[in-house]
């Protein structure tokens, strides 16, 4: 390694800055008044002159790499503090031999520094560190420990909303998407169409009639992104046709009601009862003409839309004008019960249909589908065509493929016994170590509800979390709003802290979620905690 402590290279023991010392031929000095020793602009004299003591650590050699070490190792010495602004910097030619390498490579160096504004030159002035706050060096990422990063992951995620990953049919994909890439048409390459590819909207509008119910032609399906992707969609269409307010189930996901108010829309909560949301309450806010609902499996409570409320709710839809959005999302897995068909098939014109493959195969997808009212599909197409909504074609050929050649029913079928094994060993397991907890919502999905004693949701949550167990509380889905105003004396509605009167205390367990070998673990962990 060379710096500039030691004396020029090829002279030992002679300085070229002391007083009197010759560099260059008889008569020449290098620092005298007035000698220009690195070019127009480039003074040799000063308080920091060419003689000036600067330690920079280079590799020894010439070439390319060493003018890019000079230049890391000047930037990081201002950067650092030790070179600070205003500092006049030796003349290239000094430092040049101080470092024992070319002059040319200290010239480059301080002209690339210079372009980047770490150093200034100015005639009479020599090169000097820039004056300006140079801000400091980021600190690297702070790796955790792996002991702390297993202590602070649950040993068990037992929260609503995903599906066993670990079953994901990684083979049958594979072959499926093989098989559409040999066959994909070379415009499927290309920016494509917003409502989605052709292949796969034909293959749903078969599969949704066959399995759910719906009424679909392939014109009439749009493709997302993921369910909250067509949401947005929807939620703009309507805030832009000038309508305001959405009714929600009082039970579902914030992050549901936080888009749809994001769009411009007011969300007005409808109360869930045992029989599912209550449609009485659609007519009690006069500008309503949109509701948002999970009627074959309510999220969370897990309930069935009872069929006078099913027809109930299409009747308001046709009779002022509204909409109804049917989410949906885990309609594949049924078990005690024979499926309950789409909401849709009742008034086509009146309900947007929404599935996803979130549940039935892996989120990592992005991969849902909308099925749109006829006079609302240009409107719903020209807001998808305006920026980057659309899926990779790729994906949506493969799922086309996936379940035109039968894979998709396969492992529908197959994680419908896994799931309902599961969902046999909860019951199993509550009614032998904790019989004061009763389990409902456990005819269809993927979760079930777990209703406690009065008063020990939060108790139990915390005792989930000291046993590495995730678990969310029914509170957690619970709508929390203020309309007091809006209510009659006698009606029932929030307490004085946001709260809907006369709520139970639950827990909801998604027994999805783990794979099949952290089950029997995850059940242990949660019986311990029960009371």
């Amino acid at each position: 390694m060379a710096d500039s402590w030691a004396t020029p290279r090829g002279e030992p023991g002679r300085r070229t800055d002391g007083p009197g010392q010759r560099a260059g031929g008889p008569g020449r000095r290098t620092d005298g008044p007035g000698q220009r020793a690195d070019g127009p602009g480039q003074r040799a004299d000063g308080p920091a002159g060419p003689g000036t003591d600067l330690h920079l650590d280079l590799p020894r050699g010439g070439g390319t790499g060493v003018r890019d070490a000079l230049i890391r190792a000047l930037r990081d010495a201002v950067r650092g503090g030790r070179l600070a602004p205003g500092t006049r910097l030796p003349s290239s030619r000094s430092l040049a031999a101080d470092l024992g390498i070319a002059r040319n490579t200290v010239a480059d160096a301080y002209g690339e520094l210079v372009a980047e504004g770490w150093l200034t030159a100015r005639q009479g002035s020599g090169t000097r560190v820039a004056r300006r706050v140079v801000p400091p060096e980021p600190a690297p990422p702070r790796t955790p420990p792996p002991a702390a990063v297993a202590a602070t992951r649950p040993a068990y995620d037992l929260r609503a909303g995903q599906p066993d990953v670990s079953a994901f049919p990684r083979s049958a994909w594979l072959s499926a998407a093989r098989r559409a890439l040999t066959a994909a048409p070379n415009e499927a390459f290309g920016y494509g169409d917003p409502a989605g590819r052709p292949e796969l909207r034909r293959v749903l509008a078969d599969y949704l009639a066959r399995a759910r119910g719906v009424r679909a032609a392939p014109e009439r399906i749009v493709v997302c992104a993921g369910f909250v992707q067509g949401l947005a969609l929807l939620s703009r269409v309507r805030a832009k046709a000038g309508h305001r307010e959405v009714g929600v189930e009082s039970y579902g996901l914030d992050v549901h009601w936080n888009v749809m108010r994001g769009a411009g829309l007011r969300t007005v909560p409808l109360a869930v009862d045992q029989q599912g949301v209550r449609t009485a309450e659609l007519d009690r806010s006069a500008g309503l003409r949109t509701v948002l609902l999970t009627p074959a499996h309510q999220f969370p409570t897990g309930v069935s839309l009872h069929p006078d409320r099913r027809a109930a709710v299409v009747d308001w839809a046709s009779r002022v004008g509204g909409l109804i959005l049917e989410d949906d999302y885990d309609g594949e897995f049924r078990y005690d019960r024979h499926p309950v068909g789409a909401l849709q098939g009742l008034d086509p014109e009146h309900v947007v249909y929404l599935g996803t493959a979130s549940k039935s195969l892996a989120p990592a997808l992005r991969l849902a589908w909308m099925v749109v009212p006829d006079h609302l599909l240009d409107d719903v197409l020209a807001v998808k065509g305006t920026g980057e909504w659309q899926s990779g074609a790729l994906d949506q050929l493969t799922l086309a493929e996936f379940i035109d050649s039968g894979a998709y029913d396969r492992h529908v079928r197959g994680m419908r016994m896994r799931y309902r094994r599961r969902r046999d060993q909860l019951v199993a397991a509550l009614a032998e170590r904790a019989p004061r907890v009763r389990v409902t919502g456990i005819a269809a999905g993927l979760h079930a509800v777990l209703q406690l004693p009065p008063g020990t949701e939060r108790s139990v949550v915390q005792g989930a979390a000291w046993q590495s167990l995730a678990l969310d509380g029914l509170s957690r889905y619970r709508y929390r709003y203020r309309y007091r105003e809006q209510r009659q004396p006698d009606e029932p509605g929030p307490d004085p802290d946001g709260q809907p009167d006369g709520q139970p205390d639950a827990l909801v367990f998604a027994y999805g979620a783990p794979p099949d070998h952290a089950f029997t673990g995850a059940l242990e962990a949660l019986c311990r905690v029960l009371p």
